[in-house]
């Protein structure tokens, strides 16, 4: 001990900024500095010459006895209680969270531990209301996706009867100068509904609403579904759109796949104001299939690629700025990137044009092929044909009833499940079932799909429309007799639906 008793070291002990306590073979403690009768409430003789468990909360002491006769054993430099939450006891008996570093003591004729010992409840304090603050922001978030997906029904009503109104009065109007307002106002419908699905498809997959149901599909019929959907929209720019064809088959959920070309190639289309877009793919290795969107657009700067998935931002579109678009086509490729456990590369060079590569697991089985229905266009020609129509939202089934009629279609129209199966019978024919996926007292669209056919003994066609895509198709997607249709769907998309499946 005479090490210990000089006044350097003493002083050097009481100058450290932790308690210190040495402690013999036994446990008891020989030495304290300062620091502990400022951090424990007691007086230094009282401290001195009684057992280091003395500090501890009462229901810890036996345990803390059997750890110190395991360190003794193997006596080395280390942080106490690894793992575990230790507490200290102060003299008017409240506990608070410590943290111990335990050292030997070297030179001295007996075993002498030295334990530094740091009063964290500062620290703890912080860390608590961090954990709270982010567990708060995260339940927030989540609360909010979570209302955002199960009210997309009800945020999708009045866009779809908006849409189906504009596609009666397009029909009906004769005079130019009406007609050319209702083409304005058919397209700010259409940008409504864009940034209305976009949010929606962002809080679906942030609510884990949406799950990937891979398969093996064939690469090439989903680059003709791109070549039917963007040929129009490139020509009107004046660009080429090469689409080279492939027989890759690739392992993933399809349509989620499909969610992400069309982001990225109507980014591509978007911006590159002259040259060409191309898609393709390949298969370098058995395991993987690369699929490349490739254009001789704006270019994206280095200091830029970091933020383009970033929701809001957009390639050289300054904030408060008119804008073409929301910017969030790329934060949703990224979540369903992560969702889907692929891969996406992007390599850009600024007034040259940008690569996307996205690697997909390779498939070895079947490749399904099957593409998506075909929206025809209204011709204008009458239909006899007779559709019961069940909404039960009345300017969704008013707006609805309207279309048909001008499109020629007998209509019947009910707003529940029991007033579908009473249409049903007063019905001679039935040749088309349109009916809402949502509908009051929880009845659901694929019940009254269930139950007319039951009724009529036949396998009445049936077209679903919904804003919760989700389950329906899984319900729907084996059924050659039935088809969905997402909300807000406009006229012509839903009298091509219509005749596509009638024939």
């Amino acid at each position: 001990m005479r090490a210990l008793s000089s006044d350097l070291a003493r002083s050097a002990l009481d100058a450290a900024p932790d308690a210190i306590i040495i402690i013999d073979a036994g446990g008891t403690i020989r030495y304290t500095n300062r620091q502990v009768s400022a951090v424990f409430g007691y007086p230094h003789d009282e401290i001195v010459g009684r057992p280091v468990e003395f500090l501890m909360p009462e229901r810890l002491r036996a345990r803390h006895i059997s750890h110190r006769r395991d360190y003794s054993v193997s006596v080395r430099v280390r942080p106490m209680g690894v793992g575990l939450d230790l507490l200290g006891r102060r003299m008017d008996g409240t506990e608070f969270p410590v943290e111990i570093s335990l050292s030997p003591v070297e030179g001295s004729d007996e075993m002498l531990v030295a334990a530094a010992i740091r009063d964290v409840s500062d620290r703890k304090r912080v860390e608590a209301e961090l954990t709270e603050a982010k567990e708060t922001a995260d339940r927030a978030n989540q609360a909010k996706s979570r209302f955002l997906a199960s009210a997309s029904h009800d945020l999708r009503q009045p866009l779809q009867s908006l849409s189906l109104l504009n596609g009666a009065l397009r029909r009906a109007v004769i005079d130019p100068e009406a007609g050319e307002a209702i083409k304005q106002q058919e397209q700010a419908i259409t940008a409504m509904s864009r940034l209305l699905n976009t949010l929606l498809d962002i809080s679906k997959l942030e609510s884990g609403a949406v799950k990937p149901d891979p398969s093996d599909f064939a690469v090439g019929a989903l680059f003709e579904e791109m070549r039917r959907e963007f040929s129009g929209l490139a020509s009107s720019k004046g660009l080429t759109l090469r689409i080279l064809q492939c027989e890759e088959c690739a392992h993933s959920d399809r349509m989620l796949v499909e969610q992400i070309l069309k982001n990225l190639v109507s980014n591509a289309i978007k911006y590159t104001p002259e040259g060409w877009v191309s898609l393709r793919s390949s298969h370098p290795s058995p395991n993987a299939v690369k699929i490349e969107v490739h254009d001789t657009g704006v270019g994206i700067a280095k200091d830029q690629l970091s933020l383009i998935y970033d929701e809001f931002y957009q390639v050289g579109v300054p904030t408060n700025s008119a804008r073409d678009g929301y910017g969030l086509g790329l934060s949703i490729v990224q979540r369903l990137v992560r969702l889907l456990g692929a891969e996406l590369e992007v390599t850009s060079e600024l007034g040259v044009g940008s690569t996307f590569t996205l690697t997909l697991p390779a498939g070895h089985g079947a490749a399904i092929s099957a593409a998506a229905p075909s929206i025809v266009s209204s011709s204008g020609e009458r239909s006899q044909m007779s559709v019961l129509l069940v909404e039960d939202d009345a300017s969704v089934r008013n707006a609805t009833k309207l279309l048909l009629k001008s499109e020629g279609y007998v209509v019947a129209v009910a707003a529940t499940l029991a007033e579908a199966l009473e249409q049903s019978a007063k019905m001679r024919k039935l040749d088309l079932l349109l009916t809402d996926y949502h509908l009051t007292n929880n009845e659901t669209g694929l019940q009254v799909i269930a139950a007319v056919r039951d009724a009529r003994s036949e396998q009445v066609k049936a077209v679903l429309i919904t804003g919760d895509t989700s389950s329906a198709v899984q319900e729907l997607k084996l059924d050659p007799h039935a088809r969905i249709a997402s909300k807000p769907i406009k006229a012509d998309e839903l009298i091509g639906e219509m005749k596509a499946l009638t024939g």
